[in-house]
């Protein structure tokens, strides 16, 4: 059972960095490169390069909670959310469910929403 992950090509996973611009300042990233290919798909789909789909993210959950939290795992769960919809599976849902969070449901629109036109794609398709 574990061959199919053990067998893995080391170039999927090995990391990558990246300099961006967040909320102004430049930093760096550090992904796996699986991760990194996802962002750029996500990004071309989104009409923009993969530095302004990051930034323009990152600023939106800024504006959204006020604060970012651990950003890489943000970026690793949009991937998994971007392929969760493309495939119509739901591991996300499942985690929550399994973490005992629950399903909530993503129709529902919490006070402090930004408006639809200023969010992402990506994340509403």
């Amino acid at each position: 059972m574990c061959q199919v992950f053990a067998s893995q090509d080391p170039d999927i996973y090995r990391t990558v960095t990246r300099s961006v611009r967040l909320d102004g300042f430049s930093t760096s990233i550090r992904l796996e490169a699986l991760f990194w290919s996802i962002l750029d798909q996500i990004a071309e789909q989104e009409g923009m390069s993969t530095p302004r789909f990051i930034s323009t993210l990152y600023g939106e959950v800024l504006e959204r909670r006020g604060e970012v939290g651990n950003f890489t795992s943000l970026l690793r769960v949009t991937c998994a959310v971007h392929i969760e919809r493309q495939q119509g599976h739901q591991p996300v849902a499942q985690a929550k469910q399994n973490m005992g969070i629950g399903t909530p449901d993503i129709t529902a629109a919490p006070a402090n929403r930004i408006p639809a036109e200023k969010e992402l794609r990506a994340v509403a398709s």
